[in-house]
């Protein structure tokens, strides 16, 4: 009955997403039909290979409340709850997560989890000896597999293209995917053996050179800024009203290394290329910040506004910005990302006599309440999209909102530079600007991020970068692709650091003069 349930109720984002593919009429009938049958009985299969006298129950509760989370948010954002989703669910905070909250999660977790979930509890069960219920068991299960082997020989050439050519409609099944997914997640992140860090860069040092400057960079990571809403790109909208008065080297064609900050940001500041990054590598190796440490001539220090920093600030200097009690700039529950300046001057002047590099990780244009992400007076763009169910609203007043968070980004950034600017004298100054991923905004019925990498759109992949290296520099449009490949290399090559780990080719600032 539960598995009933789950085919009729729980699998909306599936069979929207079959149907746009197999339209229904003809032969695409018996093709969906056939889809129904292999996931019910692969449905049953599961829950009856896991299930117990002791088991039963707290299986389908716990099945059917997650069901009912996942349901809602394929339904809504359509999404996808894959390992890296559920890597990026669990290190959202509290108050992040609250924005996601609204009337109808609340009602579909009602109807599709709570309510079936009581229903499961109050039945009653009658259990037959150990051994017969092991017979039938094995019954259900044998029976299970042998009707999804049937059917799919029976439609052999559907199923061998379905699978080949079609198969990110799988990722949209539900229990069944989420099932998986926490199964992957467990196999990438938990080990039987302590994590042990790998050293890398041991060899870096950086030459000072006498009467030259100490370097002072920050480095800005974006949230959620995708490259086509940057007028700095040729969008329609003034985005960058201040941004684009500074002499910067802006990146129009930069693609970063995932959809979602738990990948993308431990990613950009790891040796790795997106091709060869994975969760486990990138808590098992030092990071750029720790090869910069090992020069001891570099000062650090990350302060985060966002979730926290994915592992890269473990053996650096880390505050988190996200409460009063370090930012001073927080109002009704948001803390704005320019209290991330604040102090910032007594912090370089203590730490004179050495390189310093800074890292702010914005909360930026977090999704999916922009309206909460910037002060009113910079509701420049109306209507405005004023709640989480983004569904609700008009892509009109969704844009609204998300780009009135970056006239506030530029607002911050401008500050950032400002501050640099007071230093210019006593410091060689540059500032870095690199958004972790982009953001769907309801074009073709997507919303927020984290799609798998292959089925992404550019809108998720594609995302605003450039770079600010002192009045002096001249304002220039790189249309060179880029990627977050090449952060790591680029800020080596900046602070100037000898090492083997370090590849020229890979440095942006190499041919820029």
């Amino acid at each position: 009955m539960v598995s009933i349930f789950f085919i009729i109720f729980g699998n909306y984002s599936f069979y929207a997403n079959v149907i746009n593919i197999y339209p229904l009429v003809g032969i695409n009938l018996l093709y969906i039909a056939s889809l129904t049958t292999v996931l019910f009985f692969f449905i049953v299969f599961l829950l009856t290979l896991f299930s117990s006298r002791y088991t039963i129950k707290p299986l389908l509760i716990t099945t059917l409340i997650v069901s009912a989370f996942t349901s809602y948010f394929m339904n809504s954002y359509h999404v996808v709850i894959d390992a890296d989703m559920i890597r990026n669910t669990l290190q959202t905070d509290m108050k992040e997560s609250l924005d996601l909250l609204s009337f109808q999660l609340l009602i579909t977790l009602f109807f599709l989890g709570i309510l079936p979930s009581y229903l499961v509890y109050k039945s009653n069960i009658h259990y037959n000896s150990f051994k017969q219920e092991m017979i039938t068991k094995i019954k259900v299960i044998f029976l299970s597999l042998l009707i999804i082997i049937i059917t799919i020989i029976s439609l052999s050439k559907f199923y061998t293209s379905f699978f080949r050519e079609h198969k990110p409609l799988r990722y949209y099944t539900n229990p069944t995917y989420w099932i998986y997914s926490v199964e992957n997640y467990i196999n990438q992140t938990f080990n039987a053996e302590p994590t042990i860090v790998k050293p890398l860069g041991r060899d870096a040092k950086i030459i000072s050179v006498e009467n030259k400057p100490h370097k002072l960079v920050i480095m800005v990571v974006g949230e959620a800024v995708r490259a086509d809403h940057f007028s700095l790109n040729g969008y329609e909208r003034e985005t960058n009203p201040l941004i684009k008065k500074e002499n910067i080297i802006n990146f129009s064609n930069l693609y970063s290394c995932g959809t979602s900050t738990a990948h993308s940001v431990p990613c950009m500041f790891s040796k790795f290329n997106r091709d060869d990054y994975s969760y486990r590598k990138g808590i098992s190796n030092e990071n750029i910040l720790d090869i910069l440490n090992h020069t001891d001539k570099v000062s650090i220090l990350w302060r985060d506004n966002n979730s926290d920093s994915k592992g890269m600030a473990l053996r650096v200097p880390y505050f988190d910005y996200k409460h009063s009690g370090t930012n001073t700039m927080c109002q009704e529950g948001e803390c704005r990302d320019e209290g991330l300046l604040v102090g910032l001057d007594e912090y370089i002047a203590k730490n004179r006599g050495k390189d310093i590099f800074i890292v702010l990780h914005q909360m930026g244009n977090h999704g999916p309440a922009y309206y909460k992400r910037y002060p009113k007076e910079f509701e420049q763009f109306t209507p405005v999209c004023q709640t989480n169910q983004l569904e609700n609203c008009s892509q009109e007043s969704i844009k609204n909102a998300y780009d009135n968070t970056l006239l506030y980004t530029d607002y911050f950034l401008s500050k950032t530079i400002a501050l640099l600017k007071q230093h210019h004298t006593s410091h060689d100054t540059t500032m870095i600007y690199m958004s972790d991923h982009g953001e769907s905004l309801g074009e073709n019925g997507l919303y927020l991020h984290g799609l798998p990498y292959f089925m992404a759109p550019d809108a998720q992949t594609h995302v605003a970068s450039f770079i600010w290296r002192g009045e002096n520099q001249k304002q220039t449009n790189i249309n060179k692709e880029y990627s977050h490949d090449n952060l790591f290399h680029t800020l080596l090559g900046l602070f100037q650091v000898q090492t083997k780990v370090y590849d020229k080719n890979m440095d942006i600032l190499k041919d820029i003069k």
